[in-house]
């Protein structure tokens, strides 16, 4: 794979994750996330340009505002990082080599576009359900809109039929993730007197949906649903988590439909039944 590439991939996707920062902190309070320009939250001085260069802006400032000398989270580079390189896995995951560019450009250069776009959406859905347990509907619409969009392209290049049904498939499994998702959680509140799920991950279930089809949906909540309940399951017998204490499943369903959208869901039920196999 091109090492020019996967620099700019890196790049990139850290300047991407500090605005996704951005996106975090402001959406919670109804703030724009275009105006103001970045500026401290302690003393609302404007950060110079070479301090918001991603990570390395952090590191010169040793972690504080270069005005009031507040400290600055360190989530701030981590996610700018974490971001970089999730966008050169994007790369990885769509096969981006000489071979597949010769073999099939469009939907190569699709894929990993559509790549860098999903996880560049899950990001702040993750960032905001861990701060305050809660998916933004716009976010979640707006993925479902370019899973739909990315699925329609590549099937553009695919013969007519197939493009049918593959966009069909990801329609139906959009509809499915909402309607299955918000069904369970009706039940589990009329059940045990709370919701099991909330609606945002519901939403998210429907932009899982839409970007992997009926397959990916159901291996993502699989790998969603084992991942949440290990997590919470030792949160409580440690006591960080109090019996009925609401936790975010936004990151496990996000992390389920990466993994996915990564190895495909074929190699993820290969992997399960080469387990469960004597």
């Amino acid at each position: 794979m091109n090492a020019s590439l996967l620099w700019i991939l890196l790049l990139a996707g850290a300047c991407v994750g500090s605005f996704i920062n951005v996106v975090a902190w402001r959406l919670p309070r109804q703030e724009s996330v275009v105006w103001p320009g970045s500026h401290c939250p302690h003393c609302g001085h404007s950060v110079q340009w070479h301090d918001n260069i991603p990570v390395m802006g952090w590191l010169a400032l040793r972690g504080r505002c270069r005005d009031c000398h507040q400290p600055i989270a360190s989530r701030y580079p981590l996610v700018e990082a974490l971001t970089g390189g999730l966008w050169v896995s994007a790369a990885w995951a769509s096969g981006f080599s000489s071979n597949h560019l010769l073999t099939a450009p469009e939907t190569t250069v699709i894929t990993l576009v559509g790549g860098v776009v999903l996880i560049s959406l899950l990001m702040p859905l993750v960032l905001i359900d861990i701060d305050h347990l809660w998916l933004p509907e716009p976010i979640c619409r707006a993925g479902v809109i370019a899973g739909l969009l990315a699925t329609g392209l590549v099937a553009l290049f695919a013969e007519q039929e197939t493009a049918r049904s593959v966009l069909f498939n990801h329609l139906l499994a959009s509809a499915a993730g909402l309607l299955v998702l918000e069904s369970l959680s009706a039940l589990a509140e009329r059940l045990v007197g709370q919701p099991a799920l909330g609606l945002g991950d519901a939403k998210l279930a429907a932009m899982a949906g839409a970007w992997l089809g009926l397959g990916g949906l159901t291996v993502s909540m699989g790998i969603a649903v084992f991942s949440g309940a290990l997590f919470g399951g030792l949160a409580r017998i440690t006591g960080r988590l109090k019996p009925r204490e609401p936790f975010p499943f936004g990151p496990f369903i996000a992390v389920g439909i990466w993994l996915v959208w990564l190895m495909g869901p074929q190699w993820w039920w290969s992997q399960w039944v080469a387990l469960i196999e004597p």
